[in-house]
C-alpha cells in the first residue's frame, strides 16, 4: 500500500484536476454545439447506413466533409449517455485531458519527473486546447490519437518489439480517418525518430519502415476506397467534394489544397462548386469564387452567408479588412463571401491567405495577432530549450536518448510550425496539433536550462534569463491590445523586467537562493497570461463553431456588429449568451437592438432552435413525404434534424454550393413524392441558382403568415434574399 501512495504524483493530481477544469467546465450547457457535426450524430443513430457513411441528415442524402471515425466515437457517447451536447464534446474533452496524461508519462520517462509535470501544464493550459476539447470539432481526438502513436513508437524502441512500430502507423491511419491529411504531419518526426534510434542494420529499418508504410497506407484508404467503390445511388453525396469521392475529397480539398489554399473549382457539370468552403469548418470562399461573382452582380444584396457565429474582435476586424474582406463575414460558416473592397485576388494561398484571423504568411505570422494568443504564449521558451537541449550533441557521436527525443519533438514541431506559417487554407483552432511539441520541448528544457544557469555554464548560463524575457514580452504584447487585460499586463510587465533582471545579475556571481526564488516567481507569472486565455471559454463564453480562446472570443461581444447585417443562418449569432443559449434579456446597445434580435427568426431557428411555425405548418401539410423539406444548405437544415430526427433535404450540401442534384434528379424528387416544400432565398449559390429558378418557376410560394413566426422579418434565407417556403408538385413522367 504505501508503495503505490509513494507512485501518486500529486503535481501530476493538481494538473490534471485543472485540466478536468477546463476541458469540462459548463460543457452540459452548451445544448448543440457544432450544429453540422451534432446533426450528423443524430442521423447516425439512426441506423448502421448512416453511421457508416457519417451522413449527415436522416435520409443518407449527403455526408459531412469529414471521414466518419471521431463521429463514430461521437455517436457510441451519445447512444450511451443519451444524445445532448455535452455527449456529443465528451469524447473530445476526454481526449484533451489523455493527452495531458500522455505527455506527462512520455517526458517524465525520458527526461524526468519535473519535466514531465511542466509538459503536463503547459499542454493543459495553452489556450487553444482546452477552446478545441470543449467542443464536438474532433482536433483533440485527433491528438490525443497522434500522441498514442507516439507512445506505441517509443515503446517499440525501448522494448525492440516491432508490432509497436506497425500498432504506431495504424493509429495515425486512424487518424487518417478522423481528418485526413492533418494526420500526417508527424510522419516526418516517426520515420526519423525510428531511423535515429532503432538498434537494427539499415537495410531491416529499410523493410520495417516500409511495412509500416504499407499498414498505414491500407488503414488510411479503407474507408474511403470502400466508399467510393459503392454505386452513387446506393450512397450519400460525399460532402464538400467536387466529384463525389473521398479520394478526391483527401488528396485535394483536405490535403494539399490546405498549403496552397487553391479551391479550384469544376468537377461537375455545372461548375457550382467553385472555390468552394470547408463545410464543417465553415470558411468563406476565397475571393473570385462564382459565389463572389453573384454578390457583385446582385445590388443591394448582402454578401453574408449561413453565419454561425460572430466573434471578430478588434484585431480581427483589421485583419479582415486589410485583405479586402468585410470583418463581419470572417466566421461565416458558409455561403457567400462577401463582395471584395478591393478587387485583388493575387494574394497567397488562392485568396485565403490572411483570412480567417489568421495572419499574413511568414516566418513571424506565429507571433501575429490571431495566432499568438492561441498556441504561441512560451514559444521563445521553447527555442531557447531547444538550443540547450542539442546545444552539446555532436552528429558523429551516438546520440543519447535525450537527444533522439528531442530531435522527435523537434521533427514534429519544425514543418507544422512551418505549414502554419505558409499555409493559406486553415482556422486557428488547427494549431492544436504544434501544442504536443512545445509542451514537450520546454517540459524537457526547462530543467535544463535552470540547470545551466545554477551551475555558470557559459552561454548556456544566459539562456534562462534570455528565454524569460523574451516569453514575457510576447505574451505582454498579445494581453495590451486586449481592453481586459491592460491592466494585468501591465503589472506583469513590471514583475517580470524586475525578475529578469535579478536573474541576469545573477549570472554575474555565484547563484545564490535569492534566484530560485526569482525563478520561481517568474515561471508563475509566465503561467497567468495563458492561464487566463485557457479560461476565457468558461468566463466568457466559448465558440463552438470556431473555437478559439481570449476575452473577445465570445460571440456576445459581436452582437452590436451584427444588428444591422442580414445573414441567413442568424439562429446562430444572435442574442447568444456566454454558454451560447439563447439570451432575450440583455441588450448589447439599446432597446432597438434587442427588438431586432428577438425578430430574426424567419423559417430558421433561432441559436439553433426551430421555427415552431414552419415545424408545425410542415408536419400538418407534408402528407407522409420522405423529406421534412428541403433547403440549399446544411445551417437551416441542421435544428430541424437536431430537434426532430427527420429527414430535410441540403440541395447544395453545408453552404449551398455542392453540386449534387441537377434540375431533372430535383424533378424526379418531387414527382416520386420524396419532396414537396422548400425553404429557399431568391438567389442560387454557384451552379445551383437554376434548382432555385425552377423551384421559383414551378413552385406556390407559401404566405409567410402560415409558417413564419414573425411575418415582418426580412431576414435573408438559404441563398440570400429574404426566405421563401414553396409547394412544388409536378408529375412524373407516363
Amino acid at each position: 500500500m504505501n508503495r503505490k501512495k509513494k507512485k501518486i504524483d500529486k503535481w501530476l493530481v493538481w494538473i490534471l484536476t485543472l485540466a478536468v477544469a477546463l476541458n469540462f467546465t459548463n460543457i452540459w450547457e452548451d445544448e448543440y454545439v457544432n450544429q453540422y457535426y451534432t446533426s450528423a450524430v443524430k442521423s447516425m443513430m439512426q441506423n448502421l447506413h448512416n453511421f457508416f457513411f457519417a451522413s449527415f441528415d436522416p435520409a443518407g442524402f449527403v455526408t459531412v466533409d469529414k471521414p466518419p471515425v471521431a463521429f463514430w466515437i461521437q455517436t457510441i457517447s451519445a447512444k450511451i449517455f443519451g444524445f445532448h451536447g455535452w455527449s456529443v464534446i465528451l469524447p473530445q474533452a476526454l481526449a484533451g485531458v489523455g493527452s495531458v496524461i500522455l505527455l506527462y508519462v512520455m517526458i517524465k520517462k525520458v527526461f524526468g519527473v519535473a519535466a514531465g509535470r511542466i509538459a503536463a501544464l503547459t499542454m493543459a493550459i495553452t489556450p487553444i486546447v482546452p477552446a478545441v476539447s470543449r467542443t464536438n470539432n474532433i482536433d483533440s481526438l485527433l491528438v490525443f490519437t497522434l500522441l498514442l502513436a507516439t507512445w506505441m513508437l517509443f515503446k517499440a524502441i525501448t522494448i525492440k518489439k516491432h508490432r509497436w512500430l506497425f500498432l504506431a502507423f495504424v493509429l495515425i491511419g486512424v487518424g487518417f480517418n478522423m481528418k485526413m491529411m492533418q494526420a500526417y504531419m508527424v510522419l516526418p518526426a516517426f520515420y526519423l525518430f525510428y531511423w535515429l534510434s532503432a538498434k537494427i542494420d539499415w537495410k531491416k529499418k529499410i523493410s520495417l519502415l516500409s511495412g509500416a508504410t504499407v499498414l498505414l497506407i491500407v488503414v488510411s484508404l479503407s474507408w474511403a476506397t470502400i466508399v467510393d467503390l459503392i454505386p452513387e445511388d446506393k450512397r450519400p453525396y460525399i460532402g464538400s467534394s467536387e466529384t463525389n469521392s473521398v479520394l478526391e475529397l483527401a488528396l485535394g480539398y483536405n490535403g494539399i489544397s490546405r498549403l496552397t489554399g487553391e479551391m479550384s473549382g469544376g468537377g461537375s457539370p455545372q461548375g457550382s462548386r467553385g472555390q468552394n468552403e470547408e463545410q464543417g469548418e465553415h470558411l468563406i470562399p476565397p475571393s473570385g469564387d462564382k459565389q463572389d461573382e453573384l454578390a457583385l452582380e446582385n445590388e443591394g444584396m448582402q454578401g453574408g452567408g449561413n453565419t454561425t457565429d460572430s466573434s471578430d474582435n478588434e484585431n480581427q476586424q483589421n485583419s479582415n479588412l486589410d485583405s479586402g474582406q468585410d470583418s463581419n463575414f470572417r466566421n461565416a460558416p458558409g455561403g457567400q463571401s462577401p463582395p471584395q473592397m478591393d478587387g485583388d485576388n493575387n494574394d497567397p494561398g488562392g485568396g485565403n491567405a490572411g483570412r480567417f484571423n489568421t495572419g499574413t504568411p511568414g516566418m513571424f505570422r506565429l507571433i501575429q495577432d490571431g495566432l499568438a494568443d492561441q498556441i504561441s504564449w512560451f514559444l521563445p521558451l521553447a527555442i531557447v530549450s531547444i538550443i540547450s537541449l542539442l546545444g552539446g550533441a555532436r552528429v558523429k557521436e551516438t546520440l543519447s536518448t535525450k537527444v533522439l527525443h528531442t530531435v522527435f519533438w523537434l521533427a514534429w514541431l519544425v514543418p507544422v510550425a512551418v505549414f502554419f506559417s505558409i499555409a493559406g487554407f486553415f482556422h486557428q483552432y488547427y494549431l492544436i496539433m504544434l501544442a504536443p511539441p512545445l509542451a514537450a520541448v520546454i517540459g524537457a528544457g526547462l530543467p535544463v536550462l535552470w540547470k545551466a544557469y545554477r551551475g555558470l555554464e557559459g552561454w548556456k548560463s544566459w539562456l534562462l534569463p534570455v528565454g524569460i524575457a523574451l516569453t514575457a514580452g510576447l505574451q505582454v504584447s498579445i494581453m495590451l491590445p486586449d481592453r481586459e487585460t491592460i491592466g494585468l499586463a501591465s503589472i506583469l510587465a513590471v514583475g517580470i523586467i524586475g525578475i529578469t533582471l535579478a536573474l541576469a545579475l545573477g549570472s554575474m556571481k555565484q547563484r545564490s537562493a535569492i534566484n530560485t526564488y526569482m525563478m520561481t516567481a517568474a515561471l508563475i507569472v509566465l503561467v497567468i497570461g495563458p492561464l487566463y486565455w485557457a479560461m476565457t471559454p468558461i468566463l466568457y463564453g466559448g465558440n463552438s463553431m470556431l473555437p478559439e480562446a481570449g476575452p473577445t472570443s465570445s460571440q456576445d461581444e459581436q452582437l452590436p456588429q451584427m444588428n444591422d447585417m442580414a445573414f441567413p443562418g442568424d439562429e446562430q449569432d444572435v442574442s447568444i449568451n456566454n454558454n451560447n443559449q439563447v439570451d432575450t434579456n440583455e441588450a448589447p446597445n439599446d432597446e432597438k437592438s434587442s427588438t431586432n434580435r428577438e425578430k430574426r427568426n424567419d423559417g430558421r431557428g433561432m441559436n439553433g432552435q426551430i421555427n415552431q411555425s414552419l415545424l408545425t405548418f410542415l408536419e400538418k401539410n407534408r402528407n407522409g413525404t420522405k423529406y421534412l423539406f428541403a433547403t440549399l444548405d446544411s445551417t437551416a437544415a441542421a435544428p430541424y434534424i437536431i430537434e426532430t430526427g427527420e429527414a430535410v433535404m441540403t440541395m447544395g450540401g453545408f453552404s449551398g454550393a455542392d453540386s449534387i442534384l441537377t434540375v431533372t434528379e430535383l424533378e424526379k424528387l418531387v414527382a416520386s413524392g420524396d419532396v414537396h416544400y422548400f425553404l429557399i432565398g431568391n438567389r442560387g449559390m454557384g451552379g445551383n441558382s437554376d434548382i432555385i429558378s425552377w423551384i421559383q418557376e414551378n413552385g406556390t410560394e407559401i404566405p409567410s403568415e402560415e409558417w413564419k413566426e414573425n411575418e415582418n422579418s426580412q431576414q435573408d434565407g438559404p441563398g440570400g434574399g429574404a426566405s421563401q417556403l414553396y409547394y412544388v408538385d409536378v408529375k412524373g413522367e407516363e
